[in-house]
């Protein structure tokens, strides 16, 4: 028989100043945090109907000693910039004598660094969740437990427990579709985690869980969370038409986001299917402007092709494209800071996550440096994040001795976020997006939520939201506001139907702007260290100290 436990699951913060926490937009929106934990939710459908869950997530409130008390196992994990407030989880319910479970990527990729938890549990949580549970109701109060890779059905997934969620607290919420990459890029490891064949859910398993969304009366933002939502090609292609006839139903309840890969561009029937399914936005892995690195990083997609020419035809299609960009790829034959700087204006993409290139735990890239016996030890901290604190690709890179040196990357990618986020630069790539963005009219007379008209026919909801946008920029980015008001009032002209997404853009600049001068600030601060000969490579220092260097002899002299 069953144990019936309290399971609380905690999501842990992400670490310090971060790209995605995106405060200063949320705020607009009335939202605590971007997204919820769809991971932790989906662990939560999983378990049997008999436990009792509750969800806090550590990102929009606080974990009191009540909830610990009420637990009988506290369920986390997550990702590598929550590895310290996961940890910082453990500690708490320990504390409080609770028994903690630890899963997600992390976990996965880095098992050792979680030996404080009780349970470790690796891999796709529906092929070992089973096993897990199994031990719980046995008495079992440790262990490691790990899924087979890449082999979990995940057209068994169960709808994710929408219900354990505060509304209030997220800006919109996510849906997945598809898990894996058909790629093969050194630095990722996604194709780590889930595999190079991407395993993809049915249309009627995907409409469930709208209808379920739809039925609890989320409206608004959907993101599809998938890595590649076009890794399987004729599997999207077949559900589109599914989802397109669900969103006429019922006029268009949702509009969705995604990650796609540029090769999208190519495909005018899928671009079409997208656009009618009302897609509005993707985010891309650009990565760099440079043939050879693309290359060299294994990301052929990317080349072969006018970068400029796929990005405006995307954005004829109605969907406007986010980015990644990283420096300091072995390929760099010298500075690209001009030249990634010329490929994110000319493409006139507003959002772009520049980053420094980071050695994840389980990926080609890293296997290779440790090979060269040029990775940094687990526990090195760049210098630009806190010391406790993992951070993200934007302040915790190159944890790894470079090929060119280490002050020429950091100078190109101080450059680079120092010119992209000035107030002209960023705008006026908003305006070209404005300019080609062809959102598509859409038929919601079958809504039943059509909000009244407010002033001059425009809601009520949307003024309210344009005002705290106007008066947010006024008083944190007062140079923003006058070219904010240009674009704005050329767009509510020349293209109203854009009108939405400049605002949108324009609230993820109360972000990306004062997150700019962050980075900028701790880069002047290590290349002053390096300038100054206070910095040295932590494989130097264990050589000088008479450990073993690891380092290649004709790099060691």
């Amino acid at each position: 028989m069953r144990s019936f436990s309290n399971i609380l699951l905690v999501v842990p913060r992400f670490s310090g100043q971060s790209f995605w926490n995106f405060e200063a937009a949320c705020e607009v929106f009335g939202a605590r945090f971007p997204a919820p934990p769809l991971g932790l939710i989906t662990v939560a459908a999983l378990l049997p109907a008999s436990w009792q869950c509750r969800l806090v997530n550590r990102n929009t409130e606080e974990l009191q000693e009540s909830d610990l008390d009420w637990a009988d196992l506290v369920m986390t994990g997550g990702m590598l910039p929550q590895q310290p407030d996961t940890l910082r989880v453990v500690e708490l319910a320990h504390e409080r004598h609770k028994p903690v479970a630890v899963g997600g990527p992390d976990v996965t990729s880095s098992p050792e660094a979680y030996l404080a938890a009780d349970f470790r549990v690796l891999g796709e949580a529906e092929g070992v969740i089973y096993a897990f549970i199994e031990a719980w109701d046995s008495g079992e109060r440790s262990g490691l437990f790990e899924a087979e890779k890449f082999k979990v059905d995940i057209t068994r997934t169960p709808i994710p427990r929408f219900d354990l969620l505060k509304r209030k607290q997220y800006d919109f919420y996510g849906v997945q579709f598809a898990r894996g990459c058909p790629f093969t890029c050194e630095f990722c490891d996604i194709i780590e985690l889930y595999g190079r064949v991407p395993r993809v859910k049915t249309a009627k398993q995907m409409l469930a869980e709208l209808d379920y969304l739809y039925g609890i009366g989320y409206r608004g933002h959907l993101d599809f969370v998938d890595d590649n939502f076009i890794g399987n090609k004729k599997a999207v292609k077949a559900f589109l038409p599914h989802l397109i006839a669900w969103q006429k139903e019922r006029g268009y309840p949702f509009q969705f986001s995604t990650e796609a890969s540029i090769n999208l561009a190519d495909d005018d029937a899928l671009l079409a299917l997208m656009r009618e399914a009302n897609f509005f936005t993707i985010f891309v892995g650009i990565e760099s402007p440079d043939t050879d690195t693309l290359v060299s990083m294994q990301k052929k997609q990317n080349t072969r092709r006018s970068m400029v020419d796929s990005v405006h035809k995307i954005y004829r299609a109605g969907i406007f494209v986010n980015a990644g960009f990283i420096v300091g790829f072995d390929s760099e034959k010298g500075s690209v800071a001009d030249a990634m700087i010329d490929c994110i204006e000319a493409t006139a993409i507003p959002f772009c996550m520049v980053g420094l290139l980071y050695a994840l735990p389980t990926t080609q890239l890293t296997r290779r440096l440790a090979r060269e016996g040029r990775l940094f030890p687990p526990d090195y901290a760049i210098g630009l994040a806190a010391k406790d604190d993992v951070g993200d690709q934007c302040t915790s890179g190159i944890n790894f001795e470079t090929a060119r040196p280490r002050r020429d990357i950091l100078s190109d990618y101080r450059a680079i976020l120092a010119r992209i986020y000035r107030p002209a630069s960023y705008y006026g790539r908003v305006r070209t997006v404005a300019r080609l963005l062809d959102r598509p009219v859409l038929d919601r007379s079958a809504s039943k939520d059509a909000p009244p008209p407010g002033f001059l026919g425009i809601p009520l909801r949307d003024i309210k939201l344009l005002w705290r946008l106007v008066w947010r920029i006024a008083l944190r980015q007062p140079t923003a506001l006058w070219p904010f008001c240009k674009v704005f009032c050329e767009c509510a002209r020349k293209n109203p139907r854009a009108i939405a997404y400049v605002g949108m853009l324009a609230a993820f600049y109360l972000h990306l702007k004062p997150f700019s001068l962050f980075v900028v600030h701790a880069v002047d601060r290590q290349i002053a260290e390096i300038d100054a000969g206070r910095w040295q490579s932590p494989l130097a220092t264990a050589a000088e100290h008479g450990e073993p260097s690891t380092l290649p002899k004709k790099q060691a002299a």
